[in-house]
C-alpha cells in the first residue's frame, strides 16, 4: 500500500468513526465508562446522614465543628485497546474483512475516549505482543493508531489472548478500561482474564464472519488455516459435516459465554456484514 492509499484509508475511517463517536456514542460512552474513581474536591459542614468515614478530622479539630470531605468523580481515565492482529483477522466473505471491522471498532472507541478527555493506548497481539503504543491523548495520536491498525504486518499468525492480558496486567499499573477486540480463536485464557479483570475494567468485542458460524453447501472445497497455514479438503455438500461444524462453532461460543459470564466481563458479538452501531450502543446502555 503506497502512502496516498494509506492516507485515504485513514481519512475514510476517521470521517466515519469520528462522526459516530461525536453524534451517537458521546452520551452512552460517558455514562458507561465513568472513570477510575473519586477524587477529593472540597469540605463542607457535616449533615445528618453523611458517612462518618468521610469526616475530615483535621478541619473538624481546627474549627471545632464537624466537616466532611466531598468527592467528585475522576473523569480522566486510560482506555486500552487490545487488538488481535493474527492471521484469522484477514477472513471475510461479504461486507468486509474482520481486520477492517476491528480497525473501525478501535477507531470509534478511540475517538469516543479522546472526546471524553481520556488517554488511549494500544496493544497489538498475535500469539506474542506485536506492538505497544503508550496511552496518550489527541487526534494525531488516534490517527497514528488507525494507521497502525491498517498497515501493521505482524511477525506471527497465531492467536493467544492470554499473552495480551498478561502484558496489560504488567504494563498498565493504574486501573484502566480495556477493550479486547478479537475473534477469540485462541487457547484458554481463563486464568489471565481472571487476573486482569481484578485490576482493570475489561470489555470483550467478539468479531466474527457469518461463514465461520455455518458452513455453506458448495461442494468439495480446499481450506487453509490462516494462522497455521495447514491445508485440508472438505466436502461441504455433506449434511453431517456441516452439522458437525455448526455444533463445534456453537460449543466454542458457549464456552466463551461461560468464561465472560464467570468473570463478569461485558461483551458484544459483532458480525462483519452487520452494522456495529447497535451492538455497541446496547453494550454501553447495559453498563450505564
Amino acid at each position: 500500500m503506497d502512502a496516498s492509499d494509506l492516507i485515504k484509508r485513514v481519512r475514510k475511517i476517521e470521517i466515519k468513526t469520528r462522526g459516530l463517536s461525536r453524534h451517537i456514542f458521546a452520551g452512552e460512552y460517558h455514562s458507561a465508562f465513568k472513570g477510575r474513581g473519586m477524587a477529593f474536591s472540597e469540605v463542607r459542614d457535616y449533615q445528618y446522614g453523611d458517612d462518618l468515614r468521610n469526616i475530615d478530622w483535621n478541619v473538624t479539630a481546627r474549627f471545632n465543628h464537624p466537616y466532611v470531605k466531598v468527592f467528585e468523580e475522576e473523569r480522566e481515565m486510560t482506555v486500552m485497546l487490545l487488538v488481535d492482529v493474527s492471521g484469522s483477522r484477514e477472513f471475510g466473505t461479504s461486507k468486509r474483512f474482520k481486520q477492517t471491522l476491528m480497525a473501525e471498532l478501535a477507531a470509534t472507541l478511540a475517538f469516543s475516549a479522546i472526546q471524553n478527555n481520556d488517554k488511549v493506548g494500544v496493544i497489538l497481539f498475535s500469539d506474542k505482543i506485536e506492538k505497544f503504543i503508550l496511552p496518550k491523548k489527541g487526534r494525531q495520536h488516534i490517527l497514528r493508531v488507525i494507521r497502525e491498525l491498517i498497515e501493521f504486518e505482524p511477525e506471527h499468525t497465531g492467536t493467544d489472548v492470554s499473552v495480551a492480558l498478561q502484558f496489560l496486567t504488567n504494563a498498565i499499573k493504574k486501573r484502566s478500561t480495556a477493550f479486547v477486540i478479537s475473534d477469540f480463536i485462541s487457547p484458554s485464557f481463563d486464568h489471565a482474564l481472571e487476573i486482569a479483570s481484578r485490576k482493570h475494567d475489561m470489555v470483550a468485542l467478539r468479531v466474527y464472519d457469518a461463514h465461520e458460524a455455518t458452513l455453506p453447501a458448495v461442494g468439495l472445497v480446499q481450506f487453509r488455516d490462516a494462522e497455521t497455514g495447514q491445508m485440508m479438503w472438505a466436502d461441504t455438500s455433506s449434511a453431517p459435516l456441516r452439522q458437525q461444524y455448526a455444533q463445534h462453532w456453537n460449543e466454542a461460543q458457549a464456552s466463551l459465554d461461560n468464561t465472560f459470564r464467570h468473570h463478569g466481563i461485558d461483551n458484544a458479538f459483532i458480525r462483519t456484514d452487520e452494522d456495529y452501531v447497535k451492538p455497541l450502543i446496547k453494550l454501553f446502555k447495559q453498563r450505564s
